[in-house]
């Protein structure tokens, strides 16, 4: 303990060379009080000015570590620094008082897009959803087979004495079981990504909030009430999701602060050791208790509303979820709402929302049945077409088709759909029909609405009588409401990112050619572009080192090297290897491509994989990267040793 405490004076009282560094560029950028923000992605330190007046360009460009400066936007600056130095410099900004470090490049351009735009409210509700969207996998696959086990349960009562229905019954168990036991550990590693810490020490801190120990600190230091454990003060689970995503958020800021003071050749080994052991402490004594008052709270609340004694409250509360369900998922709040799921599957063991707001969906079905008969009387067999492509998906419970692509556009419908939806969800709320997930909706959602006091097939039987009365009563408001007249035009926007100078086709596993003497094999299928044909200013011009482009055929990449994975971006658009020669070789997904913050990217390595050519590193969505707006190119970059 006492080589601790030693270790972290000595780390502390270095002075951060990245600290002097951030001070010039500062200067150089015209000082504090016009930077409004910095941010970092793998190779780029991004600064927003608020004035470009007074920046110093070629001071820039001649200090220490800057390799380029970009400046292709008002008021905008890359000062492309490098692979691994790029966090340092964000944190060192950060820490001299200057707006926000983000971690990772989406992280940027949300906040340059949306500054103006969004609420602080409005941004912490969307952290939340960044968090949970990439666990919704295994929170619908747990709900399905949970609602599965509640329908074997209510049909075959004595299915304990059957083998085979038995047997099935426990096997759904122990899938449902093995993602609810380890929520909290998915949730601090998502949290860890999402705030920039690391997202393995985010996941055992998570994952110390579900383990059995927890109990016996309890008993040992008489938090614990053995009469009625889940009164304790502290328990196993106490705070749930929410103490968790709390808890790494002060870590993150923890691990930033030691990572500063750290040197970097025991930064591995040391940051990660003394952020746990600081922050295990305060954690599990005093934000678990805390935040397991608020949980209880949050879950004794609703269960009070939606589940009142009062049925004219359950069905007003009901209608007003229903009708503002797609107006908060339309502005991005509707985030927020994760949160509350997970407080209430956590302790009450099922969902009392979401099936209200599933009728939203519904209402969106029955609101497009309805223009789709007009549009045709009015002779508009575009927008028939577009409806008609959209309603299998609508009635499956993906809804977004049927709002983007047709009733927001055109207005009325999409306020009608949901005046319709809200008696659905009126029905639904007054008949205490709830979930055991959520994600699914529609039809799909009928296997996960098992949930509540009435009993599985109870449920789900009224949940479907709620979709035909969400179907039926938004048809007819929307029939009556929009007229012919109004849908005489419509039409459909794609975009296309058409492919550049066509070059020739490579195969993966043929030898490319980054420079004279050093080669990498193509990480896929598709056409060869030189590094100046690159449709991006640093890699076109060589800044990062020498690099060449793939068009790919195909969404599955391959690793360009034997060696090891070395880092991944947070967002999954690049990853870095380090040869058995020693070279660093960077495989960069896409130009752009950081702004989906990982959606289409599927990354199938971590750092410190070893991997060989016929490695699958990632697989990627194409038409996703496409529709979006964004080229797909596969960048293959030598990165260039910086001293």
């Amino acid at each position: 303990m006492i080589a601790l405490i030693g270790l972290i004076f000595f780390a502390g009282c270095i002075m951060s060379e990245y600290r002097e560094k951030a001070e010039k560029l500062i200067t150089y950028l015209g000082g504090r009080d016009n930077i409004e923000s910095a941010f970092n992605c793998m190779t780029r330190l991004r600064i927003k000015v608020r004035s470009e007046e007074p920046v110093d360009e070629t001071g820039l460009k001649a200090a220490t570590d800057v390799m380029e400066l970009v400046h292709d936007r008002e008021n905008a600056y890359e000062i492309v620094v490098g692979p691994g130095k790029c966090r340092k410099y964000a944190d060192a900004f950060h820490d001299a008082g200057i707006g926000s470090a983000v971690s990772n490049e989406a992280g940027f351009h949300r906040e340059w897009k949306n500054q103006r735009k969004s609420s602080r409210i409005k941004s912490a509700l969307k952290t939340v959803g960044d968090i949970f969207v990439p666990l919704i996998p295994g929170i619908v696959t747990a709900g399905l087979c949970a609602g599965f086990a509640a329908l074997i349960a209510q049909l075959v009562p004595d299915y304990a004495d059957k083998d085979f229905w038995n047997l099935l019954y426990q096997f759904l168990t122990l899938i449902q079981t093995a993602f609810m036991t380890y929520i909290t550990a998915w949730a601090g590693y998502r949290a860890a990504e999402r705030f920039g810490g690391t997202p393995i020490i985010g996941g055992m801190l998570g994952m110390i909030t579900s383990l059995d120990g927890i109990n016996s600190i309890a008993e040992i230091l008489g938090l614990a009430n053995s009469e009625t454990p889940l009164s304790s003060i502290l328990h196993s689970g106490k705070g749930g999701v929410l103490a968790v995503i709390f808890g790494v958020l002060i870590m993150s800021y923890v691990e930033k602060w030691i990572r500063a003071r750290m040197p970097e050749s025991v930064d591995m080994i040391f940051t990660p050791f003394l952020t746990l052991i600081l922050c295990v402490i305060p954690y599990v004594l005093i934000i678990m208790p805390l935040f397991g008052f608020v949980s209880s709270g949050i879950a004794w609340a609703f269960g009070e509303i939606c589940m009142s004694e009062s049925i004219f409250v359950r069905v007003l509360v009901g209608y007003v979820s229903a009708f503002l369900f797609l107006p908060l998922v339309a502005s991005g709040m509707h985030h927020g709402l994760i949160a509350l799921y997970t407080v209430q599957l956590e302790e009450l063991g099922y969902v009392t929302l979401y099936p209200a707001f599933a009728m939203a969906g519904a209402g969106q079905v029955g609101a497009a049945l309805a223009l789709r008969k007009k549009a045709k009387r009015a002779g508009n067999s575009e927008l028939c077409s577009v409806i008609n492509g959209a309603l299998p998906a609508g009635l499956l419970g993906v809804g977004e088709p049927l709002i983007y692509g047709v009733t927001l556009p055109l207005g009325k419908p999409f306020i009608t759909a949901g005046l319709g939806a809200g008696f659905g969800g009126a029905f639904v709320m007054a008949m205490e029909v709830a979930s055991t997930t959520w994600g699914p909706s529609g039809l799909l959602g009928i296997f996960v609405m098992t949930g509540g006091p009435g009993g599985a097939l109870k449920s789900v039987i009224f949940y479907v009588i709620g979709l035909i009365i969400s179907y039926v009563c938004s048809y007819l408001i929307t029939y009556f409401t929009i007229h012919e007249s109004d849908l005489k035009s419509g039409g459909a926007v794609s975009a296309q990112i058409p492919d550049r100078n066509s070059r020739r086709n490579v195969k993966h596993g043929d030898t490319l050619s980054v420079r004279r003497g050093s080669t990498v094999t193509s990480p896929v299928n598709g056409k060869v572009y030189p590094m100046e044909d690159i449709p991006d200013e640093v890699f076109a011009a060589g800044v990062l080192g020498p690099c060449i482009g793939v068009m790919p055929e195909k969404g599955i990449f391959y690793a360009p090297c034997d060696g090891t994975v070395s880092s991944v971006a947070d967002t999954g658009h690049a990853v870095t290897f380090t040869t058995k020669d020693g070279r660093s070789i960077m495989l960069h997904i896409g130009i752009d491509t950081v702004k989906l913050n990982g959606r289409g990217l599927d990354v199938r390595v971590k750092e410190g994989d070893t991997i060989t050519k016929d490695r699958i590193i990632m697989k990627a969505d194409l038409k996703l990267i496409r529709n979006e707006g964004y080229s797909p190119m596969a960048i293959i970059v030598q990165l260039e040793e910086s001293e």
